[in-house]
């Protein structure tokens, strides 16, 4: 599984917006200029956003996008599923389907632990949680 730059740049406007969340709207080239993204693709991430009900749009000249909820309300994992997809790494069991016990043991303890766990992981982060961070590989340390 890997995550689009769809998912990647719909989840930096999501954040964008977040952090901005104390102004009235958020224009789209501001964000792609901040977050160096091609405003071009930006706007096809915006209509899946907005269509999905994570956003809203203000309309005329000095229009923009707010988020639709609170960034606390916003699940990270929600947001990725609108934009890619279901986010497995393997299609899930049908059943009936026949399987041989390796394929069976294969599905059981690899993959749909991946899937549970990519879940956990993608599930517990909300769009708050994620405003601010910061890498810790790019932050500077100060010694005293």
């Amino acid at each position: 599984m890997k995550i689009s730059a769809r998912g990647r740049y719909g989840i930096q406007f999501l954040i964008d917006l977040a952090e901005h969340a104390d102004e009235p709207h958020v224009t789209l080239a501001s964000v792609a200029e901040r977050k160096g993204i091609s405003l071009r693709y930006l706007e096809q991430v915006v209509v899946i956003l907005h269509r999905t009900g994570f956003i809203r749009s203000i309309k005329g000249a000095s229009g923009g996008y707010t988020l639709a909820r609170p960034a606390a309300e916003i699940n990270i994992g929600d947001a990725l599923r609108m934009l890619e997809g279901d986010m497995l790494v393997s299609s899930p069991y049908v059943s009936g389907t026949p399987e041989t016990p390796l394929e069976r043991c294969i599905r059981l303890s690899v993959f749909e632990g991946l899937n549970e766990r990519i879940a956990a992981v993608i599930d517990s982060k909300t769009l708050a949680s994620l405003v601010g961070t910061v890498d810790p590989d790019e932050s500077y340390m100060y010694f005293i």
